[in-house]
């Protein structure tokens, strides 16, 4: 009962709190960017999470930091995962032709880590951009395989030797016969794909390469904030709460993923 009930409350917390995220800026009490009280003030009346660095409203830059963070990681991982799941599907269903090609593509792509191929690109590009890029590059190999793993699995299952003895195409049986079997899994690896894509904006906006100041972002807090947080340790946790609220919400839904097929069978 308790996993039932946790099953679905994450759904509907990860739903408020990616909301929260993506249009906080419009419950914001004041401007993120202007000054309304002294540097580092501690939580008062007004100002429930008190002051940052330069006097900035704290609660009003959380609210309104997540949009450019969780809109760039929800780019990155829905590309990732898009193309990743065609490549795997298109390995699993022709594992000769195709499997061995994608085999050494993501072999190539693996031998250099996430986040130095995330460096190296924001030199030359945004960080929004080296972020998504980052992300398709490190993360398709590894949705790919898992999905052609999983695709072999099922390959043999009567319902796909039907389909095949209908005379249907073997891309209509990859999107209306096998992906269905396939959507725990997806769904699951939808989660790890966010957060890779969360771990690699967070850490370039911190290291400057994300949104400049004053722009509020809660990476950018976390680096702004930091030399005062013995003066004000609001500033500091407010925006390092959410974000790691983010990434165990999407743990929870990668786990519920898994256990779903399970749970129906």
């Amino acid at each position: 009962m308790t996993q039932i009930r946790w099953s679905a409350a994450a759904p509907v917390a990860a739903l408020v709190v990616f909301t929260l995220a993506l249009l906080g800026r419009y419950l914001a009490p004041n401007d993120p960017e202007q000054p309304v009280a002294v540097p580092w003030s501690t939580p008062t009346t007004g100002l429930p999470l008190g002051a940052d660095a330069l006097g900035r409203d704290v609660l009003s830059r959380v609210l309104a930091g997540g949009a450019n963070l969780i809109g760039v990681a929800l780019i990155a991982a829905a590309t990732a995962l898009l193309i990743g799941v065609a490549l795997g599907l298109v390995a699993g269903w022709w594992p000769i032709r195709a499997g061995r090609a994608v085999q050494w593509l993501g072999d190539l792509l693996l031998a250099v880590p996430a986040l130095i191929l995330a460096l190296v690109l924001a030199v030359a590009l945004s960080g929004a951009t080296a972020v998504v890029v980052a992300s398709v590059l490190s993360g398709t190999p590894l949705t790919a395989r898992v999905v052609a793993a999983q695709c072999a699995t099922v390959r043999d299952s009567g319902y796909l030797h039907a389909a095949v003895e209908r005379g249907e195409h073997g891309l209509v049986i990859l999107v209306r016969e096998l992906l269905p079997a396939l959507r725990g899994l997806v769904a699951a690896d939808a989660g790890l794909r966010l957060i890779t894509a969360l771990q690699l904006a967070t850490t370039l906006a911190v290291l400057g390469f994300g949104p400049q100041p004053p722009d509020p972002d809660w990476a950018l807090m976390l680096s702004e904030n930091l030399p005062g947080v013995a003066l004000n340790p609001a500033a500091l946790l407010a925006p390092a709460v959410p974000l790691a609220l983010c990434a165990l919400l999407c743990a929870a839904m990668a786990r519920i993923a898994t256990r779903e097929p399970e749970g129906m069978a």
